[in-house]
């Protein structure tokens, strides 16, 4: 063989193994840069996780506001449990716990998360009640979420009767409706 073919052969054979794979290097930046990605990227798809456990909460609370006030047109009084209402809701799921509570005046349903004080939940109340319009009395409603994931069981506000509109109780509650 020719001196310059065996010199531009072995060159070709050891191109092709140069071709063959990635270095060390190459693999370990493709792997920070993963791990830089997930580190961002993990957060914000657990916060809406969250967010749409907590949306069947407030969209079964909801749902119980309208039906205490389906039932108090129909009937001059307010249910005092689930089945009651005729809705079909489960007084649990796998995210929260659901209890009703009723008065003469009002009634309240409360979403508490599993796992209580320590869940990354936030719990919700929801709260029924006549107050005052013009000769006669109407139902007004309010749904409300407690401040902070985790910031324990969310309580509400007992109508009275009396007062002219329906609150959340300012220091652990914001209204997330009206």
């Amino acid at each position: 063989m020719k001196t310059e073919f065996k010199a531009k052969f072995l060159q070709h054979i050891n191109k092709r193994r140069q071709d063959q794979g990635f270095t060390l290097i190459e693999l370990l930046v493709v792997i920070i840069i993963i791990g830089i990605l997930s580190a961002i990227a993990l957060p914000s798809f657990l916060s809406q996780a969250n967010k749409a456990k907590q949306s069947e909460a407030k969209q079964y609370l909801s749902s119980v506001n309208k039906g205490q006030q389906a039932v108090y047109a129909e009937k001059s009084s307010f249910a005092s449990d689930m089945t009651e209402l005729g809705l079909g809701i489960k007084s649990g799921t796998n995210n929260y716990t659901y209890t009703l509570g009723s008065s003469a005046n009002g009634a309240t349903a409360l979403g508490t998360p599993i796992g209580g004080a320590a869940s990354a939940l936030k719990g919700y109340a929801a709260t029924v009640g006549l107050v005052p319009s013009g000769e006669a009395k109407g139902t007004q409603s309010i749904l409300c979420e407690t401040v902070t994931a985790g910031a324990g069981l969310p309580t509400a506000v007992a109508p009275d009767g009396t007062a002219a509109t329906i609150a959340c109780t300012a220091t652990t509650m914001t209204a997330v409706t009206k």
